[in-house]
């Protein structure tokens, strides 16, 4: 177990676990009562050998099972209050305009890994040949060329990459994958990562709501603007240059435009969900 802090501190140890976004590394954790939120952060961040910080923040769930940002500059134990155990999960927060742009390679790949969660959680949702194609670069960097002496049949169900994983589209797959031959594992997951943040709902964490006929949306915020989704049809899409700001009223989330005298509303579940929009 990795133990921070100083001998000559007096608080009390605290021990957490931190999920990175490959779910099979775990970090082990002891911080001081006093710590605040950026002390795990920066933890983590010398672990992965991150320098572009701004993108990731942790997560966690709490007690009524609502998910909340860590407050890198507000004390740990007063933001997760009795949690018990203490479980943190490392996440991409803000999504970049154009990840391929980012300086370190390192800082890519844990985008690359938080796309290819919010695939196969259906956050990152797409049209079926988008899909594929997203699919079969994440099949190419992690297995290489198609080979047909290792790969046949369906091997393509060994991985579980997308929410509705079905047999014609990974057949659709195993019909791509060929053609990304001599594409290197970089290649591949920049390919992807390009592909990935053309798509509308690229860096939106989906939550819903109700417009004010009363009909079920999906709403969430990207580097674009301020987007809604009814299934899976983009309904609105404020672009932040006109928006002038966005707060809430109760459960109302209200996005307040430059260009319009009338605001547009949404009813949340709950506050909290109001909370995570703005």
């Amino acid at each position: 177990m990795l133990k921070l802090g100083h001998k000559k501190d007096h608080g009390v140890d605290h021990k957490c676990t931190i999920r990175l976004l490959d779910d099979s590394e775990v970090l082990e954790c002891e911080f001081q009562s006093y710590h605040k939120g950026r002390y795990l952060l920066d933890f983590v961040f010398n672990k992965l050998n991150l320098v572009e910080t701004d993108y990731f923040a942790l997560r966690y769930v709490d007690q009524n099972k609502q998910r909340h940002w860590l407050d890198p500059n507000k004390n740990i134990l007063r933001q997760i209050k009795n949690l018990s155990p203490i479980l943190f999960c490392f996440r991409v927060k803000f999504y970049p305009g154009d990840p391929v742009r980012l300086q370190e390679e390192v800082t890519r790949y844990q985008l690359f890994l938080q796309l290819r969660r919010d695939l196969l959680h259906g956050r990152l949702y797409c049209s079926q040949s988008d899909a594929a194609m997203l699919a079969a670069y994440i099949v190419q960097a992690e297995i290489g060329d198609f080979d047909p002496a290792k790969h046949y049949g369906n091997y393509i169900s060994d991985f579980k990459i997308l929410l509705k994983q079905t047999p014609k589209l990974e057949e659709r797959v195993m019909e791509l994958h060929p053609t990304l031959k001599n594409y290197t594992p970089l290649m591949a997951e920049t390919c992807f990562l390009k592909k990935a943040s053309a798509l509308d709902t690229y860096g939106v964490d989906p939550h819903p709501v109700k417009d004010h006929r009363g009909s079920q949306l999906y709403l969430g915020l990207n580097h674009t603007g301020v987007l809604t989704f009814q299934g899976s049809r983009k309904t609105h899409h404020f672009r932040w240059p006109d928006v002038q700001k966005l707060n809430y009223e109760g459960k109302m989330f209200i996005v307040h435009l430059s260009f319009a005298e009338i605001s547009h509303l949404a009813l949340c579940d709950d506050v909290s969900t109001c909370l995570l929009c703005c």
